[in-house]
């Protein structure tokens, strides 16, 4: 089955600075380049990829977004599309969706997880920009604590006409304790009721408890999240190389089509690669 990974990083150190990674180990701590995603992919069978930004040093963004632009340009590479970062809230945010302006240029996301305060993107002058996304027909990319999804859901309710993308399940704790578990399914559902959104099913494997069948970790999550926004609301993508922290792309890849694999055939390829065409406009 053809596959669009809709959410791929590259980072070339040596080009790009990432304070969080100052402290990481291998596999993160190296250079992840084309060519390896390449290698990783071998026989995938994934067609198209779309960047996913990897939160370089805010200097940097606007050189990360010419560089994997210019990568969407390059016919022999398989990103056709981008998501970059950026800060909403910045008052030079509108100028600077202005420069990188593309026709690759998908979305905008920042994490709001890590050294961010909860509540963070829902300030006025954060969800001002985020609606000015939906006026240039861009989408924003939610990445944030599990129990933080709600603050998601409202940022959704403020910005009807921006689409926005819930990454990695909601960041469903897939190894956390019941309460953490049942928050976790209640903010899923408010992020969900909102028309606005979709999801990726995609990151979690990289929570996993070592030495424990991937399969039967994930399925409580992966199942919800499929019931919850039903089969034209999810999209594939890897987290690579981030899924490496505990299985190689193609692992995940199996792991998920072990997991969808009692749904209709229509179902996984609107999973695989239907949504993500429609979703991100790749004809």
């Amino acid at each position: 089955m053809k596959i669009i990974d809709t959410h791929q990083h590259l980072w070339d150190r040596a080009r790009f600075d990432l304070p969080w990674l100052e402290t990481a180990t291998e596999p993160l701590s190296k250079s992840h380049t084309p060519e390896d995603y390449a290698r990783a992919t071998a026989g995938l069978g994934i067609a198209a990829t779309i960047y996913m930004e990897v939160d370089v040093r805010p200097d940097q963004r606007e050189a990360e977004a010419r560089y994997v632009l210019g990568l969407c340009d390059d016919p022999q590479n398989p990103m056709v599309g981008a998501v970059v970062g950026g800060d909403p809230a910045a008052s030079d945010f509108y100028g600077y969706l202005d420069k990188i302006a593309h026709p690759h240029l998908k979305g905008v996301r920042q994490v709001l997880h890590g050294g961010l305060p909860q509540g963070y993107c829902l300030q006025p002058a954060f969800v001002a920009g985020v609606q000015e996304l939906g006026r240039r027909g861009l989408c924003f990319d939610l990445c944030l604590r599990p129990d933080e999804l709600t603050d998601g859901a409202a940022l959704a309710r403020s910005c009807p006409e921006t689409r926005f993308v819930l990454d990695h399940c909601g960041n469903a704790p897939v190894t956390g304790t019941p309460a953490q578990l049942e928050a976790w399914r209640q903010g899923l559902e408010q992020v969900a009721a909102c028309p606005n959104t979709i999801v990726k099913l995609s990151g979690i494997i990289a929570g996993t408890q070592p030495g424990v069948d991937f399969v039967e970790q994930l399925a409580p999550c992966i199942h919800h999240t499929l019931t919850t926004f039903g089969p034209e609301r999810v999209i594939f993508a890897s987290d690579w190389p981030v899924c490496t922290l505990r299985a190689s792309l193609a692992e995940w890849v199996a792991t998920l089509k072990t997991l969808v694999a009692s749904l209709p055939d229509t179902e996984q390829q609107k999973l695989f690669w239907e949504n993500a065409t429609r979703f991100y406009g790749l004809g």
